[in-house]
């Protein structure tokens, strides 16, 4: 009986488990997370601090009895090292796990800046169950929250926090919004529009540190600066938020969303080839027979850009991991390839990006700003390899078509040129007069 284990119990993880179990199903399979909690859906948690589901919403599967009926065991721990000459996990609560086949879906973590005062109680990341608790705890109706980072995940986090009407700073170190899926154009077009709808955003700003107020004992530099003038104006607010402008800050609450890296530190030494995260092949199989990655740590092939990327959107950790499992239980599954993608609300503004939105060396582009609108296309000879679009929500599947289906546009580029909203025609006229289009022949297409 083939032993697998699956490290990681999100949804990466547990579409394993699911898809390893209809398959194989007299395998044992082991499911490893390192929280208490059911398997739940990070991207639920926004959701949660807006009080549209509770938590028990968040769970990726309902039926408390879900995993007991499927006979997969559960264990919470968290993976120390892997050895994977002896086949066998070293997990913190001192237990060793053997495996026959092992899949690696432990996903990402956020990063910690190193800024003084990231250990106060009011600093929270919003990654966790136990972190939205606290969040929801402090971000009460009136309080002063600031938000460091403005990327896809901060956005995200932004618009929840906006329901709950808090006062509102975001700070991001980049020149604007969104930096690692806008162009200048879009991010600044989505900062006004933060800015309009009431919260505070500086660009181009880092924190440099997070001070706690109150002190009954300050230190000799706080008098001192008190002595002279130049300390903080007096404030009820539990922390001084200090920028890098010089601009202060108070504050109840500071969230940290300066993103997240692959959460792969623990194969050090074990012969898993890492590079930004675990290298996979078209299987999703590491350099390691036998061993799998899948969702956020995975490094997979991506079809558009032609370079192996960490894709961490729950769409493609789902593809992955079941591509992985069937792999693992002998049958031949091949990745089609993963592509950026990304759609985004912001307090009701609509963007997206797809594909290799920044352009590519020795391609063409076109953009088009009016009313309020956004739309960027990136071309390589004919094919559309990337877009960006602001309050441009006509044809957005269109778009991820174009650029997924990597479709030849013939004379549509020269016409997409001179109207770039003319999306549609282009599909129409281009991706489905094309039998062999990429994914045309994949047998999941009915």
């Amino acid at each position: 009986m083939t032993h697998h284990v699956i490290l990681g119990a999100g949804p990466a993880g547990v579409i394993a488990a699911e898809t390893i179990r209809k398959h194989a199903p007299n395998d044992r399979i082991t499911l490893v997370g390192d929280e208490a909690e059911p398997p739940y859906s990070r991207m639920a948690i926004p959701y949660l601090l807006i009080g549209n589901i509770d938590e028990r919403g968040t769970y990726l599967r309902k039926n408390d009895q879900h995993f007991e009926q499927l006979c997969v065991e559960q264990v919470h721990a968290r993976a120390v090292s892997i050895d994977s000459k002896a086949k066998t996990i070293q997990l913190d609560n001192g237990q060793a796990l053997k495996f026959d086949k092992l899949l690696i879906a432990t996903g990402s973590r956020p990063v910690r800046p190193p800024i003084p005062g990231m250990d106060s109680p009011q600093v929270h990341p919003c990654w966790t169950l136990e972190d939205a608790r606290a969040i929801m705890a402090l971000a009460q109706p009136g309080a002063r929250v600031v938000q460091m980072g403005a990327g896809f995940i901060g956005c995200i986090i932004m618009e929840a926090l906006a329901a709950r009407g808090v006062t509102l700073s975001v700070v991001e170190m980049g020149d604007r919004m969104v930096p690692r899926m806008m162009g200048p154009v879009a991010g600044n077009m989505i900062r006004d529009w933060c800015e309009a709808k009431g919260v505070q955003v500086f660009t181009s700003a880092k924190v440099e540190a997070i001070v706690p107020n109150g002190s009954d004992n300050p230190g000799l530099l706080a008098k001192l600066a008190n002595a002279v003038g130049m300390g903080d104006e007096p404030t009820d607010a539990a922390v001084t938020v200090r920028l890098s402008t010089g601009q202060k800050i108070p504050a109840d609450l500071v969230i940290s969303a300066t993103g997240v890296k692959p959460n792969i530190d623990f194969l050090k030494d074990s012969g898993v080839t890492c590079l930004q995260g675990v290298l996979t092949d078209e299987h999703l199989q590491t350099n390691v027979p036998g061993i799998y990655a899948a969702g956020d740590c995975a490094e997979a092939f991506d079809k558009v850009s032609g370079t192996t990327i960490v894709s961490a959107i729950q769409p493609n950790a789902a593809e992955q991991a079941r591509v992985a499992a069937l792999n693992m239980v002998g049958q031949t599954a091949t990745l089609k390839g993963v592509t950026q993608i990304n759609v985004l609300d912001t307090l009701g503004l609509i963007s997206t990006s797809f594909g290799s939105w920044q352009g590519v060396p020795g391609g063409e582009q076109v953009s088009l700003t009016a009313q309020g609108r956004h739309l960027s296309l990136q071309f390589k000879d004919d094919v559309l390899v990337g877009c960006n679009s602001v309050g441009w929500t006509d044809h957005v599947g269109v778009m991820r078509g174009l650029v997924e289906g990597q479709v030849h546009l013939g004379e549509w580029k020269e016409k997409l040129k001179q109207d770039p909203t003319k999306l549609m025609d282009a599909y129409l006229a281009s991706a489905q007069g094309q039998g062999a289009w990429t994914g045309a022949a994949d047998t999941r297409r009915r």
